[in-house]
């Protein structure tokens, strides 16, 4: 089984912890179980934040700021395996990895302005927040919408959504059935033990990482 422990628990980071079974599903078979670990928190992100409040629907053009990062990494492949046509901002680096997600387009956000380089955007979803955010409203067509995990958009602004994942077993089965289709893969870009927890923070605000930062618990 596997899951995102509800933000009202605490323990994620220990060998044990209590969760309610309603929240929980069946392990993708096809993953050990670190990129198992990998698919709740980041794979429901992207998952309510393109279905449950982008109300993505195949055909639609979609922006993904940062499409490289542990969140946003899922939701290029999701919004793609939903049958979308994705861009993504990302460094130069992290160029080929991106489009080898899906993204048919990859705008270097260090060397090219994004809004001269994208435009008529049906939906625009923000990893990354700040000027990025603001200048996002740019690309969007008329009725376009913005979903922000970051900060809350403009409020003055029409079609912008800002949420926190919450725990999803619909969801979670959702992202499994795309791993099983071979839709899905989670992007891990270190496993660190138990034991090298704070390094493992630390690494998160380094920036500049390709999926996400598992701990194994053994």
């Amino acid at each position: 089984m596997y899951g995102l422990i509800p933000f009202t628990r605490g323990g994620a980071v220990a060998q044990f912890v209590a969760v309610p079974a309603a929240v929980l599903a069946a392990e993708p078979a096809r993953l050990d179980h670190d990129h198992a670990a990998a698919l709740p928190p980041a794979g429901l992100t992207a998952w309510q934040g393109l279905v449950v409040d982008g109300g993505l629907r195949p055909g639609a053009r979609v922006l993904v700021q940062g499409g490289a990062g542990g969140v946003g990494s899922f939701a290029v492949q999701v919004a793609v395996a939903l049958g979308a046509s994705v861009t993504a901002t990302a460094d130069a680096e992290a160029a080929d990895f991106v489009r080898e997600l899906g993204a048919e387009q990859v705008v270097d956000h260090r060397s090219e302005r994004f809004e001269a380089q994208v435009k008529d955007v049906d939906l625009v979803f923000d990893t990354v927040g700040g000027d990025t955010q603001e200048h996002s409203w740019q690309v969007l067509r008329p009725g376009g919408g913005l979903v922000s995990i970051v900060a809350p958009p403009d409020a003055t602004k029409e079609g912008c959504r800002f949420f926190v994942v919450e725990p999803d077993r619909t969801g979670l089965e959702e992202l499994s059935r795309l791993v099983a289709d071979g839709e899905l893969a989670p992007p891990v870009d270190r496993v660190l033990p138990l034991a090298e927890t704070a390094q493992a923070y630390a690494a998160l605000e380094q920036g500049h990482r390709r999926g996400k930062i598992v701990l194994h618990v053994s």
